[in-house]
């Protein structure tokens, strides 16, 4: 057989996606944002592909007294909205999802819940698996999970027959002891294969993309180490505010709420060790293994290698906008930070001595997340009088978002005299390549809940790591804080790349940020 018909070949094989068993999924917090905007479109677009299993149900669950018939009509609503699918085929949808109002901290509530289980599961023949997705404050979830184990609604079938699974939203915790007294509480009622703490950010194709560019690919893992990388930068930066989050934003930060996750994560990617397997517990292990190789933060590091900024009035997209102070439900002598740049520094034999160099923030210059790779640069130049340092380093940079793609920058001859050089960019885009958008992160992350497949959650260890990783720095930033002469806030006008600190960061190892525009 040809090579080229082995490959069409196999790749259509390893393309096809698996559709979960009969299943039902309750969600707690229904009424919601999150409800609305991710997790019924993303379910809707899963049905639309056939994804779904036959035999499924969409049970909510909130305060809020909408009752099934409310809840249908709000599902009609957004879809109407975020969709172009027919009537026919929302109807179909919404045909399979119900609404029971209550108090998540009512027992009784929870005996109604398993009647109302017991009788979708006769109705649509689910198996009796059901996945309980926690979309409501953290503050609640121990006492949800709690209020599930007494009802015996946690049980799973003998023999496995059937399964319960939970989904767990960020924030895990507000720092480390919170985490672990979450833990333990849901660790009481679960054991770890059932729980599934979700990182949309997992779910995003070009982030799922960094294992397979670098362990199905000869060319890039050989490259992977300190011999030929010279740092790793990874930016989330926003254009937007706190909006309608600043509650929950103002006591929580960029830290808390983009590094403890997103940001760590990212960085585990690229930086582990390859996995035995694409198995879930490899993946996770060789992640855990990263992190732990994280240098810990004394007070002095954070000082010279963390900066943290807030946004001043500016304009962002050709718009004026208000200081983080003036914002709505926000104090005027808030010492929260809406930025947030670090230098982290891998202890082991890969990356030892190669700055990592992570930075987040709202307010900025333009709405993007990436991974840029920036190699180290040629030793010698044959092409006087060209310099070695006049000639641009490689970057492999890996869009996350908005535009989920690749790109790989190069020096290469132009037309012309014989020597000519300019500075190429080759690029992949998913949407120029596929011809649509990847599909959205809760898709792929919610599909993979209902096939119990936990390669793309947070395990608890990793989870309880990431925040021992950064607890040094928020209590530095706590005690600096009451001494307001030592608080080490810094100010950046909206619209920009954040305070000039965050320049003078990496500047003083001789670098600067990447911009989409450099």
């Amino acid at each position: 057989m040809p090579s080229s018909e082995f490959t069409a070949d196999l790749t259509e094989t390893l393309c096809v996606e698996s559709t979960p068993s009969p299943c039902g999924l309750v969600i707690f917090g229904a009424s919601g944002d999150l409800t609305s905007r991710k997790l019924m479109p993303s379910l809707f677009r899963l049905f639309q592909r056939n994804l779904l299993p036959d035999n499924f149900f969409v049970l909510g669950f909130a305060r809020s007294p909408l009752g099934t018939h409310g809840f249908r009509e709000r599902i009609r609503k957004d879809l109407s909205e975020q969709s172009a699918a027919t009537p026919q085929t929302v109807e179909n949808f919404c045909e399979q999802t119900y609404y029971l109002p209550g108090s998540y901290d009512d027992p009784a509530l929870y005996q109604e819940l398993k009647k109302w289980l017991r009788d979708l599961d006769t109705r649509h023949d689910t198996q009796g698996n059901v996945v309980f997705y926690l979309s409501t404050p953290p503050r609640v979830y121990g006492a949800v999970a709690e209020n599930l184990a007494e009802a015996g609604l946690l049980q799973q079938g003998g023999q496995k027959t059937s399964w319960r699974r939970l989904v767990a939203e960020k924030p895990f915790g507000h720092d480390l002891d919170s985490a672990r007294q979450l833990n333990a509480s849901i660790a009481k009622c679960l054991a770890e294969e059932q729980i599934y703490r979700i990182d949309h950010y997992l779910g995003k194709e070009t982030v799922q993309n960094i294992l397979m560019l670098r362990f199905a690919n000869a060319i890039f893992e050989p490259l992977w180490n300190r011999h030929y990388i010279d740092h790793v930068q990874i930016t989330a930066a926003e254009t937007i505010g706190v909006g309608l989050r600043a509650g929950y934003y103002d006591t929580s930060g960029a830290l808390r709420d983009m590094f403890q996750n997103h940001m760590l994560q990212l960085l585990a990617l690229v930086g582990m060790e390859p996995p035995s397997s694409f198995e879930a517990n490899h993946v996770r292990d060789e992640k855990r293994k990263l992190l732990q190789c994280i240098r810990p933060f004394c007070p002095q590091d954070v000082e010279q290698h963390v900066v943290r900024g807030q946004y001043l009035a500016g304009e962002v997209e050709d718009q004026q906008v208000r200081a983080y102070r003036d914002e709505d439900k926000i104090g005027q002598d808030s010492e929260t930070e809406t930025f947030v740049a670090a230098r982290f520094m891998l202890d082991n034999w890969r990356w030892r001595g190669v700055p990592f160099y992570l930075r987040s923030g709202k307010r900025l210059n333009e709405r993007r997340t990436d991974i840029s790779i920036a190699f180290k640069p040629v030793p010698h130049s044959i092409f006087n009088p060209l310099l070695p340092e006049h000639l641009a380093v490689n970057i492999l940079t890996l869009n996350v978002q908005p535009l989920e793609g690749i790109a790989l920058r190069l020096q290469a001859k132009r037309p012309g005299p014989k020597l000519c050089m300019s500075t190429l960019d080759m690029a992949f885009s998913y949407h120029d390549v596929f011809g649509d958008h990847p599909p959205d992160a809760y898709e792929r992350l919610l599909l993979d809940v209902m096939l119990g497949d936990q390669t793309l959650f947070i395990r608890r260890d990793n989870s309880e790591t990431q925040w021992s990783i950064l607890m040094p720095i928020l209590d530095y930033w706590q005690k600096a804080g009451s001494a307001r002469e030592n608080a080490g806030l810094t100010f950046y006008p909206a619209g920009s790349w954040g305070p000039q600190a965050a320049q003078e960061l990496i500047q003083k190892d001789n670098r600067m940020w990447l911009n989409s525009n450099d």
